[in-house]
């Protein structure tokens, strides 16, 4: 009982926390999506064409979307769970007779929340500019909830090893924006040459990328069913190592 009323107390405090300041979480993705749209997908969609038989508008809104996913899932958690860092109320959670799959769980709910309600958002605007005829929704709902998952996992260790506000920042600009931009959100990894090909098969944001547009659009440059066995292995790893840092009180206790 304890455990279930706590749960949904972190829960409904996150989504309160990003809901409350909507101008600044779901305002900025609806522009810049609308930015990317009429850039890529009007200036530079025209003259590229089309790519594996859809338009390249239509191409390119299957990343634009998970990207933002990516993002907002991810900086959710670490800024919200660092600041309970950072203000001192961790220990309040750590002395309250919880289970640590109930800390873990609730900031990453609260994540997974901000993450697919802005990718709701950017995919409003994105029917602005084209259709988008989806042609798995299986695929296509999983990929979204697994990515967003994993991300606000990611973004939870982020802050547990955070030791300044700096530190929240750096995995965000410096491996996940380069790391999306080069997972195929604007090109076919088939259109670069043989050797960039197989050095962006080590980018896992690739295989995310990929499978969610074969979920819409029916179009991939890898085999989906990869693309689930990392994500699943991947949560797996993230959310017991997350578990294993919270029971040894690693980056919180000291």
């Amino acid at each position: 009982m304890n455990n279930r009323i706590a749960f949904k107390t972190i829960v409904f405090k996150e989504i309160r926390r990003f809901s409350r300041i909507w101008p600044q979480t779901l305002v900025p993705p609806a522009i810049t999506t609308s930015l990317y749209f009429m850039i890529f997908g009007r200036l530079i969609g025209d003259r590229v064409g089309s790519i594996d038989g859809v338009s390249y508008m239509q191409y390119i809104v299957p990343g634009i979307i998970l990207m933002s996913v990516i993002s907002h899932s991810y900086s959710n958690v670490v800024s919200s769970f660092y600041s309970t860092k950072f203000q001192h109320h961790i220990e309040e959670l750590l002395v309250a007779p919880l289970s640590n799959w109930v800390i873990l769980w609730g900031y990453v709910c609260g994540g997974i929340a901000r993450g697919l309600l802005v990718g709701c958002v950017v995919t409003l605007i994105s029917l602005l500019f084209t259709d988008i005829p989806v042609k798995h929704y299986g695929i296509a709902v999983a990929i979204y909830i697994l990515t967003s998952t994993l991300f606000a996992l990611a973004g939870f260790i982020n802050a547990i090893f955070a030791d300044s506000f700096d530190d929240i920042s750096i995995i965000p600009n410096f491996v996940l924006t380069p790391l999306s931009y080069l997972g195929g959100i604007f090109y076919s990894v088939s259109m670069l040459p043989e050797i960039w090909q197989k050095i962006s098969l080590a980018n896992p944001i690739l295989y995310l990328i990929n499978a969610f547009r074969y979920g819409l659009i029916g179009v991939t440059d890898i085999d989906i069913r990869i693309a689930f066995a990392m994500t699943g292995a991947c949560i797996l790893f993230l959310m017991l190592l997350s578990l294993f840092l919270l029971h040894k009180g690693i980056g919180i206790k000291n």
